[in-house]
């Protein structure tokens, strides 16, 4: 596995996303929402809805689900499944750890 630093755990508060892009295996930038759910844990899935298209990091976050803010598709943040239409096709979630400060993210080995 190969983690990259991907932000520092004093950057989010709870229920925040943050958008990071880091550098998946083949060189090209990987977009990941970076986010800590209500219960302060922190997750790393794919940034960009499988519906919409848009980024998941600016919508609002619901305990373990994040809401994509253009037609409300919700994804849990553990396995990255559509809980709410319209999705119907889940986001990469990607192991995520705490090193110190820093979150560290694995894009080459999504769960």
């Amino acid at each position: 596995m190969t983690f990259q630093y991907a932000a520092s755990v004093g950057d989010l508060g709870t229920e925040e996303a943050m958008l990071v892009e880091l550098d998946g295996a083949d060189g090209a930038p990987v977009p990941v929402a970076v986010v800590r759910d209500a219960d302060g844990e922190y997750h790393a899935i794919n940034d960009i809805c499988t519906h919409g298209q848009v980024s998941l990091s600016d919508g609002e976050v619901l305990g373990c689900l994040i809401e994509c803010w253009l037609h409300g598709s919700q994804f849990d943040l553990r396995t990255g499944k559509p809980m709410q239409l319209p999705a119907t096709k889940p986001v990469a979630v990607y192991p995520l750890k705490i090193d110190g400060e820093n979150v560290l993210v694995d894009v080459d080995n999504a769960l």
